[in-house]
């Protein structure tokens, strides 16, 4: 607002005239004309609060007005200054070790652009809406105060600079990575992420043990939870919990002897454990060993996360490109996980998805078909993925990058020795950035397409050409095909299938008549696909899992209602088992419809493809689960006795829980055409049927193998007995001593 005195009007003056009247400062009609009047009532004003007496209303004058009630109107000639999309923040780009490496100091402090929140919602701690960062450290009994990022020198410095000894920058470090990494996956998934709720089990009147759970607004972080060598996901507590420990190496070429090592200053430590929170969230039951790839994929997709968040900054890639001289398939840090960890127990990084140096020379490894048979330690076997997916990264980048070093070269294709020139690591950075980009929203993204139980490596590579053929029908740069080549070199494939063409790796369409346009549950999805699509793109996190809860349960009641009509039909016209089998089921998603089941999980997905091609889906998990038992005649019997009578499924009595399901993914456009079938694909593992009994059997051959006493049998018989409380703090703990984390 400007200043006001006599001899001015205006509308300015007007609520000036205006405020004085309501003030019993009577001016007389406020007709916005600054006279004698109004210039009277102004001073007598001044007079009243002890201002000086002049007839101006300044700025003093204007303050003391505003605690009074004043509003200042907006003043035309400002610009109003909105807040800015992002936060930056600073942070290691890999561990506090490369920064006293005279040749990697330079690229090791990175800016992260984090999606801004104001300060109301951002508090001490940091505390925001997705996290909550607590800073106890239960072994020195200390808590340390927490940072306030909103502080004006914070703001106006990028935050913190990385320290190793401040531990508010260690608040600092894992609220910023975890945050861009939550961003890269709502980028991919096309809605905001949801935590695992808060799960218990109660028990009714009647002995029933009934599954119970809460909304969990933030993931809480624990910088200095542990004093061991270990960080890990909880997902008992909703929780990351990051250890420091004393360096074990001796040799003062890779760490201080003795020398503290925090994992919560590691960028790849934070980003692979937020993965697991992040994953847990969509996959609650992917932390269940149900066959050995089950806990090797939350691994290695934690791994694969936290590899191709390297690329996202320019400097680290310009610096890495331009001293490999352009080739990304030699030793460089971008493949590298956690380095200082490693080293500070050993001489090497603790993860490489190109090669290793365990022997004191870096060497290559090759694609070895037959590991995919033998190999079972949950991080090891997951390598076996990270390498057939950073394969097709090289791959897509020398493909996209051929042309520039033809042109570089003069046709030759072969760039000569020396460093390579600064204009062609920029081009080879931004091919390498792009590759990168694509490849890990396509892991992210694919995650929609996985059966809900019992995923194996080759349902992801199902899951990942589908998922990326839907958003991106031509695939005209050919990373399909460099992505099913790198998982057959590394001998990963699907089960049933013919062959690995594009078109046979595809899911199967859904033909089952359930879901035919004029069902009863597609007429609910109809009614609420607004509530599932608009409103949980836009409501606060809680209200979207509230409603998405509630539509779960008015969707697990027309299931029912339309599974029990359609088996008395069946009945009826002496169809009930058109298979030709006692467990085959009306509905080709091979689950039981006399069964209990759940509707695990409902979440909307909106993406925009490169084309600005739009496809709002809806994906809807169900599930269920019979007895299972390590004695085949001890099975048959139970399966007996459960084909009796199905609603008295036995609660004790058996070894396991083999669970089976289904993925749906809907389109939520076609449900506003009457005549539309609306789910185009049904991922599922069967619970009854020979496919079912497949899976049956290698499930129950998986759990009681000990026959080696090889560390996964080990490990998986400490999770039976632990009934997986907390799964990744025992993973993390037994592969660390086999140089895993």
């Amino acid at each position: 607002m400007r200043v006001l005195k006599r001899g001015q009007s205006g509308k300015d003056v007007k609520i000036w005239q205006k405020f004085l009247n309501d003030n019993n400062f009577p001016v007389g009609e406020d007709d916005g004309w600054f006279g004698k009047k109004t210039d009277e009532a102004t001073k007598r004003f001044q007079a009243e609060h002890k201002l000086f007496i002049d007839g101006i209303v300044g700025p003093e004058t204007l303050q003391k007005a505003k605690a009074l009630g004043f509003v200042l109107p907006k003043d035309r000639n400002v610009i109003p200054i909105d807040h800015p999309p992002f936060r930056r923040l600073r942070a290691y780009a890999f561990d506090p070790s490369l920064s006293i490496e005279l040749e990697n100091a330079v690229i090791n402090q990175v800016t992260l652009q984090v999606l801004w929140e104001d300060g109301d919602q951002l508090r001490l701690g940091p505390i925001g809406e997705y996290v909550e960062v607590i800073d106890i450290d239960p072994a020195s009994q200390c808590f340390y105060a927490p940072v306030d990022l909103n502080q004006p020198y914070m703001l106006a410095q990028d935050g913190l600079a990385p320290s190793e000894g401040n531990p508010q920058f260690h608040q600092q470090m894992v609220y910023g990575v975890a945050m861009t990494t939550i961003q890269n996956f709502e980028r991919a998934l096309g809605r905001k992420v949801l935590w695992a709720p808060h799960r218990w089990i109660e028990t009714d009147e009647h002995g029933k043990q009934i599954e119970c759970e809460e909304y969990m607004q933030r993931l809480r972080i624990y910088p200095h939870a542990l004093r061991e060598a270990n960080a890990y996901y909880s997902p008992r507590q909703i929780a990351l919990l990051f250890g420091y420990f004393p360096a074990t190496t001796t040799d003062p070429r890779f760490h201080l002897p003795g020398g503290t090592v925090f994992t919560c200053l590691s960028h790849d430590i934070i980003a692979h454990e937020t993965t697991h929170a992040l994953l847990d969230g969509i996959h609650r039951r992917y932390d269940e060993p149900t066959n050995v790839d089950m806990l090797a994929f939350h691994e290695a997709f934690a791994d694969i996360v936290a590899l191709f968040q390297h690329f996202s900054y320019p400097e680290v890639l310009r610096h890495q490109i331009a001293k490999a001289s352009g080739d990304l398939s030699t030793e460089t840090l971008l493949a590298q996980l956690a380095q200082q960890f490693g080293k500070a127990s050993s001489s090497h990084a603790l993860r490489d998805a190109l090669g290793d140096d365990k022997n004191g020379e870096w060497t290559r490894s090759e694609p070895e078909p037959a590991k995919m048979q033998t190999v079972t330690e949950p991080h090891e076997r997951g390598s076996l993925l990270v390498a057939a997916i950073f394969d097709a990264f090289v791959s897509m980048y020398k493909t996209r990058t051929a042309d520039l070093l033809r042109i570089a070269t003069r046709g030759t294709g072969v760039l000569p020795g020396g460093r390579i020139h600064p204009d062609l690591v920029n081009r080879l950075a931004d091919e390498a950035a792009a590759v990168a980009q694509h490849l890990l929203m396509m892991c992210i993204r694919a995650l929609d397409y996985c059966p809900p139980v019992d995923l194996n490596f080759g349902d992801y590579l199902r899951a990942l050409i589908t998922a990326d053929s839907d958003l991106v029908p031509d695939d005209t740069s050919g990373y399909r095909i460099a992505v099913i080549e790198a998982f057959r070199q590394r001998g990963i494939f699907p089960h049933n299938v013919r062959s690995l063409g594009i078109d046979t790796l595809l899911w199967n369409k859904s033909d089952s008549a359930l879901w035919r346009a004029k069902s009863g549950v597609v007429n609910l999805l109809k009614e609420k696909r607004d509530a599932l699509t608009q409103r949980t793109l836009t409501s606060a996190r809680e209200d979207t899992y509230i409603t998405l809860r509630d539509i779960r349960v008015q969707l697990h009641d027309k299931l029912r209602e339309e599974w029990q009509n359609r088996a008395a039909v069946f009945k009826n016209t002496a169809k009930i088992y058109p298979l030709g089998s006692p467990h085959d089921t009306p509905l080709a998603a091979g689950l039981d419809p006399d069964l209990p089941f759940e509707v695990h999980s409902i979440r909307p997905a909106y993406r925009v493809g490169p084309d600005d091609n739009m496809r709002l889906d809806l994906v809807i998990e169900i599930t269920q689960w019979r007895p299972g038992c390590f004695d085949r005649a001890a099975q048959d019997t139970l399966d007996e006795k459960l084909a009796k009578n199905k609603c008295d499924r036995p609660e004790t009595g058996f070894d396991f829980k083999f669970r089976g399901g289904c993925t749906l993914l809907v389109d939520a456009d076609c449900l506003v055409d009457t005549d539309c079938f609306p789910v185009r694909y049904e991922i599922f593992k069967p619970i009854w049927g020979d496919a079912a009994d497949e899976r049956l059997q290698r499930q129950r051959q998986f759990l009681t193998d000990t026959t080696d006493g090889s560390l996964s049998a080990t490990y998986f018989g400490t999770l039976a007995q632990n009934k997986l409380g907390e799964p990744f703090r025992l993973l993390h703990r037994m592969a660390s001593e086999e140089e895993f984390v």
